[in-house]
């Protein structure tokens, strides 16, 4: 009875660790895929076509990603809309200021103004849907997946970042480092990503309405 229930015992532990490495190489491939897609995005000419069919690729890759895995908990909070909102556009409020300083450093002013060339040149209404299609999907799985209960929210930050690396943008690295963190605590504290998806689109929508006009440049005279 005894060697018998401890074969039974191996075995589901050897079942759990091969689910638990199939995982693994799942969440590697999805992470893999988003990242090289993300990076020919942003690799493209700002407002074509092919940026858009790339972008939105990203995005499919990352919802695939996340539900390969099962449905993402959606979480509980004391109050699940105002405060991610609030939250949003307090993180915002920072970027935007941290922006006008930015500007005048050359390094980070010409990786922003790189990076909201695709605001400026695009279509206003694809740039902000297909802006908020990728903020949802990348919640649904950095958070939704690769951030499974009793994950480090560094952990999960820094693969978020690491997924960035590859638009060779300094500017958006470091923000992935920051609102990754920001993110990740609140799908930490409410057990699910209706937070931090909510967060994402409201600074999102903030981000791509009010930053381009601080990198604009001017028309030549005549």
């Amino acid at each position: 009875m005894t060697s018998s229930r401890g074969g039974l015992l191996t075995a589901a532990g050897r079942g759990r660790a091969a689910a638990g490495s199939g995982r693994r190489r799942l969440l590697t491939g999805f992470t893999a895929a988003g990242t090289g897609l993300l990076g020919l995005s942003l690799a493209t000419r700002p407002g074509s076509g092919r940026f858009y069919v790339l972008t939105n690729a990203v995005a499919a890759t990352w919802v695939a990603g996340g539900l390969a895995a099962g449905p993402p908990p959606r979480g509980r909070s004391r109050h699940p809309v105002l405060t991610p909102v609030l939250i949003g556009a307090g993180a915002f409020g920072a970027f935007y200021a941290t922006a006008l300083v930015a500007r005048r450093i050359p390094v980070l002013a010409r990786a922003l103004t790189g990076v909201l060339a695709y605001a400026h040149r695009g279509s206003g209404p694809a740039v902000l849907v297909t802006t908020l299609a990728t903020g949802a999907a990348e919640e649904v799985f950095f958070r939704g997946v690769v951030q499974e209960p009793g994950t480090a929210v560094a952990t999960s930050t820094a693969v978020y970042a690491l997924s960035t690396v590859a638009t060779r943008n300094p500017a958006l690295v470091l923000a992935s480092i920051v609102m990754g963190t920001v993110f990740g605590l609140q799908r930490r504290a409410t057990g699910g990503i209706q937070a931090p998806l909510l967060t994402h689109l409201v600074w999102s929508a903030l981000m791509l309405r009010y930053l381009p006009p601080l990198f604009e440049t001017p028309a030549p005279p005549g």
